[in-house]
């Protein structure tokens, strides 16, 4: 099976297994804990496909599929675990369910992830000679900087009264702390605009073809033009910033990742840039949107008809960012980089962004 027959195959079998486990799950609990837990297992996905590329810890990238696979679907498991346990207590003060202090900052871990093995290239962490230890060091530094990002700039002072707010579990920083997640999210959704672009124009320029000089820009531009869309969508056309999230940054995002990675950014290889990142943008847009109308469509069926806006503390935005970036996305990570799409596939496919993030 080739691409992009192969995409689209692996593609709405993950989506079908999604489903399926969101009913079984129920809405609580996938709502709950099991979103928290998996959220908690996407940076070591990211730090397999984009940093080890399947081949670290040797022990391991020797193996055979499905053998292989399930290895590190066992490592993800127990990175998970740490990273859900560290939250719930740290962030979250041990609560029954996880709230929402502990939520965001597991959020945003996941963009910090990424900017450090796609648009960093794994810099610095690349420079040391064990490769397993460096990853190890970027995955643990990526808790750290996004450790920092919280204490700085998260404020959950709009949420004083809820039956979940602790003042001690408030950083109290610079900004309201939905502003800070979503801006982040749509940072990382321009970082893949960038990729359907193939890193142009950057990469056209000699001085940026080395890091941290890429990394640097790139990261700056991503957040400069993820905070002027933020603020066009917030300031200027009035959306509230989680309705902002669910209606634009995640369909590109989640768009992005199928026709980049899933897909191998094979659709419009033949095309030369930039009209061929015009046109995979243009086309990870209309896929987003379509999938999370879709998904939107099937919320009754898979967790009952759950209300959305403000005034219903953005449930149904919170259901849909869930299903796709909670469950559809870190599934579609594991099934591409832990199992190398086997069987569908006979050779694992090395997706766009991890070949740049080896270039870089």
């Amino acid at each position: 099976m080739k691409q992009p027959v192969l995409g689209i195959v692996a593609t709405v079998i993950i989506i079908a297994i999604s489903w399926l486990a969101i009913l079984a799950l129920g809405v609580d609990l996938f709502m709950g804990w099991a979103s928290f837990a998996i959220m908690g297992a996407i940076p070591f996905a990211i730090l397999t496909g984009a940093f080890w590329h399947g081949e670290v810890p040797a022990a391991i990238g020797r193996l055979k599929q499905p053998v292989k696979g399930l290895s590190y679907l066992g490592l993800a498991v127990i990175a998970a675990a740490i990273v859900t346990v560290v939250h719930w207590l740290w962030r979250g003060g041990g609560a029954a369910q996880p709230i929402p202090m502990a939520v965001m900052t597991i959020i945003t871990s996941v963009p910090v992830m990424f900017f450090l093995a796609i648009a960093f290239g794994g810099w610095p962490f690349n420079l040391i000679k064990n490769k397993f230890l460096g990853g190890v060091v970027m995955w643990v530094s990526a808790y750290v900087i996004n450790a920092i990002i919280f204490q700085v700039f998260f404020n959950f002072s709009f949420a004083a009264g809820a039956p979940f707010y602790q003042p001690g579990l408030d950083p109290g920083g610079l900004l309201n702390a939905w502003d800070v997640v979503v801006v982040m999210v749509t940072a990382l959704s321009v970082l893949f605009l960038f990729l359907n672009f193939d890193v142009w124009p950057l990469t056209n320029a000699k001085a940026l073809r080395s890091q941290p000089l890429l990394g640097l820009v790139w990261t700056v531009l991503c957040f400069v033009i993820g905070w002027f869309v933020f603020w066009l969508g917030t300031s200027v056309f009035g959306m509230p910033a989680p309705v902002f999230m669910v209606q634009v940054s995640i369909p590109f995002l989640f768009g992005s990742i199928v026709m980049l990675n899933m897909l191998g950014g094979s659709v419009f290889a033949k095309f030369n840039q930039p009209l061929k990142g015009l046109l995979s943008a243009i086309a990870s847009a209309i896929v987003g949107k379509l999938l999370a109308l879709l998904y939107t469509a099937m919320m009754p069926a898979l967790s009952g008809a759950l209300p959305g806006g403000p005034a219903n503390d953005f449930t149904a935005e919170l259901w849909l960012a869930n299903a796709l970036l909670a469950m559809t996305f870190p599934l579609l990570a594991f099934f591409g980089d832990f199992f190398g799409l086997w069987p569908l596939a006979k050779e694992p496919i090395e997706a766009p962004a991890e070949v740049a993030a080896e270039e870089g």
